[in-house]
């Protein structure tokens, strides 16, 4: 490496000590990232590179490793290290809130933690978010995992999970990749019959949310089902 190079290397590092991320582009945002995983190569070209190959550092961030690779002329480093910002950025808010078990008491609080726990997935995903009496978590629970757009969601398997962890309430999560929050007929068909499952146990479902991006929709906020309750 020139010394021009680490030069340019040690401001950037500084930049980010002294200010953070705020005052960084996307591309220099993946130039920082791309000093620990590539050398020998000018890092600021191949981020712009990079990004303008996906449109977006978003889209980079969520692609197949491979496809990275592929499309970009990248190592497996560079593509596995890309690859891991969603799911360790997730990994820390999760972790974050579990540390304390967080008492989710309102639509707000439901809603900012399944985004967190959406953060970066690219397919499908439903949980079970099991709560006791006082609102708090008992545990978060991936209920199943499905392509794109699809996952099959089985009462049956939501009151194996809801014995299990002893919820005496419960809150539906899951994600649409796509973009678009708004639930589908089967979504909301789906909800229906979990509440009917659940309502010999005397668990409430307190609420669905669908996460997409930064943004959720709420079942019990938009009056998407009529037989919901607010508390």
């Amino acid at each position: 490496m020139t010394n021009l190079h680490k030069g340019h290397r040690e401001r950037i590092k500084k930049r980010f000590i002294d200010y953070g991320l705020d005052s960084f582009s996307d591309h220099q945002v993946l130039e920082l990232l791309l000093f620990y995983c590539v050398h020998m190569r000018d890092t600021n070209e191949l981020a712009h590179k990079m990004i303008n190959e996906f449109g977006s550092l978003t889209n980079l961030f969520d692609a197949d490793p491979i496809v990275i690779m592929n499309k970009c002329s990248v190592s497996m480093n560079v593509a596995v290290l890309i690859s891991m910002i969603p799911a360790l950025s997730r990994r820390y808010h999760t972790n974050k809130y579990l540390l304390d078990k967080p008492i989710l008491n309102s639509t707000k609080k439901i809603g900012n933690y399944a985004i967190a726990l959406m953060l970066g997935r690219t397919v499908e995903h439903f949980f079970l978010i099991c709560l006791n009496s006082q609102r708090k978590l008992i545990e978060s629970v991936l209920v199943s995992e499905g392509t794109v757009d699809e996952t099959p969601i089985y009462p049956r398997k939501i009151v194996e999970i809801v014995l299990k962890y002893h919820a005496t309430s419960i809150v539906l999560v899951h994600n649409h990749p796509g973009g678009s929050f708004i639930p589908s007929n089967s979504d909301i068909e789906s909800t229906q019959k979990i509440i009917s499952a659940l309502e010999p146990l005397n668990i409430e479902v307190l609420d669905h949310i669908i996460v997409s991006g930064n943004d959720y929709y709420s079942f019990v906020e938009r009056n998407t089902l009529t037989n919901y309750k607010r508390k």
